[in-house]
């Protein structure tokens, strides 16, 4: 598949959730949806937006002719989530980040941000629009380093989230409350993207500088990603809702490959958005949004923002740059050290608290342990920080090798009774007789073949490195 030939253009667009409160009113943003307080049942209907004109997609949910209802659950709605109350406030704490990350990006802020209306008719707002702000435009500067080279970024907006759906029955659309008016950044890039392959890697690059800012919230669901995609006679189309990062590459393959069937079979491509699936095709979801959709937001003032308050912000040190920090001070691999940071654990405290275990033994134990449990027995658990405390308890008195850690992790996941007794570490005098009477057995034997032997026997009771050493020692 030769892309110049295709001509192929993709631009990216990246959503991340915050972790202040609601935008416009001061809603708690934990997601919880405990305790329903309140549900209301509205229709919405399409009306024409800044140029004079009805949205094409606002049209076509119109037609569905469909009815909403929304759940208010405790602390996570208010007058303003039901539209029944004007905005208050834009929030400062997620303005602020917004701007750093304009800041960061080298784009241009204006002088003046003139919060609009995004008109959105599938039912996921309770108003039927989304407010949306500018924060940044492209600049000279303001672009993405992958390894095939740059990709422009186009701007930096701050909007409301959407309402969470619930489910569909029949006619009726049942949505969540609790997700509307989540402050939500939202990057887009000029169509620079060559490949699948850069389109991930740029992905995984603002990614990673979106989880540097404190305030950016973590977990499923709160980063999303789409991307835009046009071929030579096709039409552009937006790709929508990756489950993860690893499937972009192959969907967007697909999709190449159903353009170029379409247009073998002489058939038009219609600009749409399409709905990612889990075995990387996708389907139709709606037309493609013109800017029939925007109007000025009439309850928000506008923010001016001026030299003094943009020089009061500072840029944070970015994951990439504390794991280059980790990685030289306690001699960890890349990986290693990111996954540290990212979960944003103190590495310096735990090594102080828990002297016996060295740096590197810890992050194993918190970042790649409950990977391996999940690989290799089908283990799913979520370990809580008081899970990790009492297992580096353990192994800090006990001198625990890592698959005595892996079991006790197992058992504490399976809630089931520890024995530290049965994880007592064999004396180096009793390993060094089973060797020489392993030799006594069987003079050839390789120092392979007793190792297999010995780790069989004492797994996790002794450090393997120490019984290869004694082997070669007698040997």
């Amino acid at each position: 598949m030769n892309n110049n030939n295709l001509k192929l253009k993709m631009g990216l667009e990246c959503h991340q959730q915050l972790s202040t409160t609601k935008l416009f009113c001061r809603c708690n943003t934990t997601l919880q949806e405990k305790n329903e307080e309140i549900q209301i049942k509205r229709k919405q209907r399409a009306v024409s937006g800044g140029t004079g004109k009805k949205d094409v997609a606002a049209l076509f949910e119109e037609q569905k002719d469909r009815t909403f209802i929304y759940h208010g659950f405790e602390d996570e709605y208010c007058l303003v989530c039901l539209d029944e109350e004007p905005i208050h406030n834009i929030n400062k704490r997620a303005l602020e980040t917004a701007l750093t990350l304009a800041k960061l990006l080298n784009l241009k802020i204006p002088k003046e941000l003139k919060v609009m209306r995004k008109i959105i008719s599938d039912g996921s707002v309770t108003s039927a629009f989304q407010r949306t702000l500018i924060i940044g435009t492209e600049s000279k500067n303001s672009f993405i380093k992958t390894s095939q080279g740059k990709v422009k970024v186009n701007q930096l907006s701050l909007e409301e989230d959407a309402c969470k759906k619930i489910k569909s029955e029949g006619n009726h659309v049942h949505y969540s409350l609790s997700r509307l008016g989540i402050p939500l950044l939202e990057l887009t890039t000029n169509p620079d993207i060559k490949t699948p392959e850069q389109a991930k890697e740029t992905a995984e690059i603002i990614g990673m500088m979106l989880r540097s800012f404190e305030t950016t919230r973590r977990g499923i669901g709160s980063i999303r990603q789409d991307i835009n995609l046009s071929i030579k006679n096709g039409a552009r189309v937006e790709l929508k809702g990756f489950q993860n990062l690893r499937q972009m590459p192959q969907v967007i393959k697909k999709e190449i490959e159903r353009q170029l069937y379409l247009i073998k079979e002489n058939k038009k491509i219609k600009e749409e958005v399409r709905r990612v699936k889990s075995d990387n095709t996708t389907e139709f979801l709606r037309p493609l949004s013109g800017s029939a959709r925007f109007y000025p937001e009439t309850d928000a003032v506008n923010i001016n923002i001026n030299k003094k308050l943009l020089s009061k912000i500072k840029i944070p040190e970015l994951i990439e740059e504390k794991s280059l920090k980790l990685e030289k001070e306690f001699s960890l691999p890349m990986e290693l050290a990111k996954g540290i940071i990212e979960n944003k654990i103190n590495l310096h405290e735990l090594a102080k608290k828990y002297p016996r275990i060295s740096p590197k033994f810890i992050a194993q134990i918190i970042i790649e342990m409950p990977k391996e449990l999940k690989a290799r027995f089908n283990l799913n658990y979520d370990f809580k920080q008081h899970d990790f405390e009492k297992i580096l308890k353990l192994t800090n008195k006990n001198n625990l090798q890592k698959e005595a850690v892996l079991d006790i992790l197992a058992k504490i996941a399976g809630n089931k009774k520890i024995n530290i007794d049965d994880y007592k570490q064999i004396s180096f005098e009793k390993i060094e007789q089973e060797i020489k009477l392993i030799l006594e057995k069987q003079p050839n034997i390789t120092e392979n073949a007793i190792m297999g032997i010995i780790m069989k026997k004492s797994s996790g009771k002794i450090n393997p490195k120490d019984v290869f050493e004694l082997i070669k020692k007698i040997i």
